[in-house]
């Protein structure tokens, strides 16, 4: 049976645990090896990944590119722009052809249910870098950061501040399936997807719903935000006057443990969702993040390949 990864629930929370194992030791066992050598044992040599951005891209592009190169393997970017997809040939046989000349597909798209459709013809995995639903790759990257940091998964307490969005919804995924408790502020009107937060509690989680950004943030170990205007969005500043109660600042991480991390999937808007002063912290583990998108990525395709 074909391995997609469209959502974190498509692997579950073994698989996961085996990921950040796995990234933990690839990445520990390749410390003196420039960026750009294999690992010793080339896991995916000869594989080829096709890497499909209907939305900007860097870390996504950069890490699945390297992560590909690392594991002995290639990848191939395609863009809506320079492809038949803008010319409206369909997702459908889109994946048809790509899985007759390609070992995986990764798609970045705004609507999940274009990465569910490529995953509904495909013969080969599919991987959601990002969709409008759902961001499961930077989720694996987020738990890897977090246990490297020496935080243990199960009974962590997480806080998210802004946007009920994409990046929220797979750290509520991620919660249910690792036993860690999430608590949220949002401004009315931007809470994550119900379907999330049930799922979420069925789960085991402890998943908190509130309008007070400092009873979120209250002895949190990790504190979390994103942009509070995405790629495309409509309304931007009725959005941003709503956002600012959320912003997190050195008066908000006090609230938080004094060991507690902040975590940010990049690009930042300083000055907005988070200041500089917190995003240039020791608290601040943004680029340890970004770094380990790598790492994440590597586990991720051998999980889709069978071969974690």
């Amino acid at each position: 049976m074909t391995r997609h990864l469209l959502d974190l629930s498509d692997a579950g929370g073994y698989a996961i645990a085996a990921m950040i194992n796995d990234a933990i030791d690839r990445k520990s066992a390749r410390k003196v090896l420039p960026k750009g050598k294999p690992d010793a044992d080339r896991p995916l040599e000869g594989r080829v990944l096709a890497m499909i951005f209907e939305k900007n891209s860097t870390r996504t592009r950069v890490s699945f590119d390297m992560a590909m190169r690392q594991l002995g393997g290639t990848s191939l970017v395609l863009d809506a722009a320079s492809t038949q997809l803008g010319r409206g040939e369909t997702i459908a046989d889109t994946a048809r052809v790509l899985s007759r000349m390609v070992d995986a597909i990764m798609i970045r798209t705004d609507d999940h249910v274009k990465a569910e459709e490529m995953a509904r013809h495909a013969t080969v995995p599919v991987i959601n870098g990002l969709t409008d639903r759902s961001h499961p790759c930077q989720i694996v990257a987020d738990l890897l950061t977090i246990v490297e940091r020496s935080k243990a998964l199960p009974g962590l307490e997480v806080a998210w501040l802004g946007d009920g969005n994409n990046v929220l919804h797979s750290i509520l995924e991620a919660a249910g399936l690792m036993k860690f408790n999430v608590r949220v502020a949002t401004p009315a009107g931007y809470e994550p997807d119900a379907d999330f937060v049930i799922d979420a509690r069925a789960g085991g989680a402890q998943v908190t719903l509130t309008r007070d950004a400092a009873a979120a943030a209250s002895a949190a170990d990790v504190v979390v935000t994103d942009t509070w205007v995405s790629m495309g969005q409509d309304h931007a500043a009725e959005k941003l006057a709503a956002m600012e109660p959320y912003q997190v600042n050195a008066t908000l991480m006090r609230r938080a443990k004094p060991d507690a991390i902040f975590l940010h999937c990049l690009p930042a808007h300083i000055g907005e969702e988070v200041t500089q002063d917190v995003f240039e912290s020791a608290q601040s583990a943004v680029f340890d993040e970004a770094e380990n998108r790598i790492h994440a990525q590597k586990s991720i395709l051998l999980w889709a390949f069978g071969l974690l």
